[in-house]
């Protein structure tokens, strides 16, 4: 079963005060409707992105570099949502640091260690894709 590392403060267990390093757990994937972009965002990105894709989850400020806000993507590329680069960073990761943290999971492998075929991993990408469309602002 794939593992997904997730930051520590999101999931409960308390940062203590002497702490200073971020503390990480690794977890198991857990399924979600591969037919619901909400329910995936919510499970899987909303930790760092935030419940409305704007960079500030509860994890976000473990990490090393700040996720991106999601909402401004369309705003950032001319206008235009740029899906395919979105569904590429969705299935492979992140290829240039200048775009993007290594920390952000890859999630075709992860959703390929779900075990449900490879059209239900790139159901699970259009579906988060096309909900991170949605959450475009003008």
């Amino acid at each position: 079963m794939g593992i997904l590392i997730l930051m520590s403060l999101f999931w409960g267990v308390a940062k203590t005060p002497f702490a200073q390093e971020k503390q990480v757990s690794k977890v198991p994937i857990q399924t979600s409707p591969a037919n619901s972009g909400p329910e995936m965002f919510k499970q899987y990105c909303a930790a760092c992105h935030g419940p409305r894709g704007k960079g500030d989850g509860p994890a976000a400020s473990e990490l090393k570099q700040a996720p991106a806000d999601l909402t401004t993507l369309a705003k950032r590329h001319d206008g235009k949502f740029p899906g395919s680069y979105v569904a590429s960073v969705l299935r492979f990761g992140v290829k240039e640091p200048a775009h993007g943290s290594s920390e952000m999971p890859v999630w075709g492998p992860l959703f390929s260690s779900l075990n449900q075929g490879q059209s239900n991993v790139d159901m699970r990408i259009a579906n988060l894709t096309s909900y991170i469309k949605s959450l475009q602002v003008n």
